[in-house]
């Protein structure tokens, strides 16, 4: 037996593997499992090359409790090691301390990388174990076993081991602190989190811990939606099933494979979880993909899987480089095809989708000049008919009627009213009912200049004026009856920061609305939405608002009369429309509700008390 020293600069390789290697505990497993895969793909390699005979039936890694010694064992029929790899891949951590490890091992150098190798994974056993022993047999001929054991400490022991076949044995004898890797349930969850897609079986005992099948690491057209849909049960067993999907298969200039599903986005969806898996050659490394993946993309599930992307040492984080932002670039890039090949092929199926499939496309506008470009084609909006179209498409059909202008509606619910003035007039009106078409209606007038987005209540367009009905007749004063109204109307408001003007409207149901100028809608709207709950009241009341009153309605010419009748009536009535008008447009602000209840009371209790006396 030879006694040596590690060849490190620390009495006890404990505190740096601790400290700068690992995180989490659990993942010796993973290094340890991993690594046996790569010692059986070499075994796999000279199989194929005809330089070793090997039976392919009897590759696996098998793992073996055994609570009476407190012992764990990782044992594999791969490549095994003779005395001077030994020597070489296990004693000869020649390192200065953690500072110079740490540089060392941001080298994009691959022979600095130890990763996949017996090296630096080997060592997180040490996270667990108090003591690591490894008997091993090279495959070489007239190769000896070799057993290597060592506390943590500088300090080890090589002498001949005691395996008959080739392969590695690993045995941890664990410390006080890790009784939770003898239990065999909390072992196997562990092995189903990093370890279910590696290539060669793996045994916890006599139960197989990976028997599903990669599915991206087959070619597109190898797989069926019956395949696509099942996989994406295995990876989310509780999910609904997803629209559709995107399969990654790329050789250059990077290696990259992976499926990206498109899920349906529930109430309950949370926009900020990333649900795609990091792969690195099928070894599970991290839930969290956002330095490959765009923002805009992180609704998206599935896997992801390039032994290009630079892991640091430990596999838990990417180290960010020129691979990974063409990674995200080309991710983007798949995505943007998948949509605009379902667009051309299958529109119906594509607007079916569209409801979830939008943000991500609204979103990626906003953040990505390039990926506008690639989805510009395919930016749908639905009009108030429920047809889908275009802006090219809008313009298109609407341009004489609306000059450059692009009308719509953040609730169509909420602006019928307004938009039988516009149907009267066959003017076309686009919904924009999400959160985030404020931003983007903003971005797309920079595109697609001089066109203008406005929302059918920001102004007085004549699209919507019978001017045939104009009430410009003068009285002997020199005013005219729809300045008389302007006037009365504003008298009854009371409210110097509301501007009133009467307008002849083709429609007589709308007694009048709101106009808020668009810019200052949308200024208003965007500090709505980075204020605090509590200021939102206040804030709404925030930009010039102008009451437009219809003189052709009936109930604006019943005012008047009522005015010469009961200027208080009138007045309260006045009131009323005012603040329905708010109502319906959504600018009513709550703490507002109840006096506008009480309003509405009193002006019941009046024209009931006046009919009363009339009769």
């Amino acid at each position: 037996m030879v006694k040596k020293a590690l060849e490190i600069h620390s009495e006890n390789i404990l505190p740096i593997i601790k400290k700068w290697l690992y995180s989490d505990k659990d993942i010796f497993v993973r290094e340890l499992v991993s690594n046996a895969c790569d010692a059986i793909h070499k075994v796999k390699i000279l199989k194929d090359q005809g330089a070793l005979q090997a039976n392919t039936e009897d590759f696996s890694v098998k793992i073996q409790i055994n609570k009476a010694e407190r012992t764990l064992t990782f044992i594999d029929t791969g490549i095994g090691m003779d005395a001077d790899e030994v020597q070489k891949y296990i004693a000869q951590i020649a390192f200065s301390g953690a500072e110079d490890f740490i540089s060392k091992y941001n080298s994009n150098n691959e022979r600095d990388q130890f990763i996949g190798h017996f090296g630096l994974g080997f060592y997180s056993a040490y996270m667990v174990a108090k003591t690591v022993e490894i008997d091993t047999l090279s495959y070489k001929q007239g190769a000896e076993p070799v057993l290597w054991s060592c506390d943590g400490t500088s300090e080890y022991t090589i002498e001949k081991g005691k395996r008959q076949t080739r392969g590695t044995e690993i045995k941890l004898f664990l410390d006080d602190e890790s009784d939770e890797y003898l239990d065999e349930f909390h072992l196997r969850k562990i092995l189903d989190h990093y370890c279910a897609f590696l290539p060669y079986p793996i045994y916890l005992g006599d139960s197989l811990i990976n028997n599903k099948e990669p599915l991206w690491i087959k070619s597109p057209n190898e797989c069926t939606q019956k395949d696509y849909l099942e996989f994406y049960r295995t990876l989310y067993p509780m999910h609904e099933d997803p629209l559709f999907w995107v399969h990654l298969n790329v050789d250059y200039p990077f290696h990259l494979k992976g499926i990206l599903y498109f899920p349906k986005l529930r109430r309950d969806f949370d926009y900020t979880k990333n649900t795609v898996k990091l792969f690195c050659n099928r070894v599970f490394v991290s839930d969290n993909c956002k330095d490959v993946i765009p923002n805009y993309l992180m609704v998206l599930s599935g896997v992801i899987d390039s032994p290009d992307i630079p892991l640091n040492v430990s596999r838990s984080y990417l180290q960010m480089d020129r691979t990974v932002r063409q990674l995200g670039s080309h991710i983007s890039k798949k995505v943007c095809d998948s949509l605009s090949t379902l667009y051309k092929t299958d529109r119906a199926r594509f607007i079916q989708s569209w409801d979830d499939t939008s943000l991500i496309v609204k979103m990626g506008i906003l953040e990505d000049d390039k990926f506008y470009e690639r989805v510009k084609e395919f930016l749908i909006w639905k009009n108030t008919e429920g047809e889908w179209t275009t802006c090219e498409e809008y313009l298109e059909r609407n341009r004489e009627k609306t000059n450059n202008k692009i009308f719509y509606t953040k609730d169509e619910s909420h602006s019928s009213h307004f938009l039988e003035l516009y149907k009267n007039k066959g003017v076309e009106i686009l919904c924009a009912d999400n959160p985030i078409d404020t931003f983007l209606i903003q971005f797309l007038e920079k595109k697609i200049a001089p066109v203008k987005f406005q929302r059918i209540d920001a102004d007085i367009h004549e699209s919507i004026l019978d001017k045939e009905r104009e009430k410009t007749i003068l009285d002997p004063s020199g005013r005219t009856e729809a300045a008389k109204l302007a006037d009365l109307i504003r008298s009854k408001l009371k409210n110097e920061n509301i501007q009133v003007e009467a307008k002849s409207l083709a429609s007589e149901s709308l007694p009048g609305f709101i106009a808020i100028n668009e810019d200052q809608r949308r200024m208003r709207d965007y500090m709505l939405h980075m204020a605090p709950k509590e200021n939102s009241s206040k804030m709404n009341m925030l930009g010039e608002r102008t009451f437009v009153v219809n003189t052709n309605s009936p109930l604006m010419a019943m005012i008047q009369k009522i005015d010469l009748i009961d200027q208080e009536l009138a007045t309260d009535i006045v009131q009323e429309v005012y603040h329905l008008a708010l109502l319906s447009q959504r600018e009513l602000a709550p703490d507002s509700l109840n006096t506008f209840i009480s309003l509405c009371n009193r002006v019941l209790l009046r024209v009931a008390d006046l009919l009363n006396k009339k009769n």
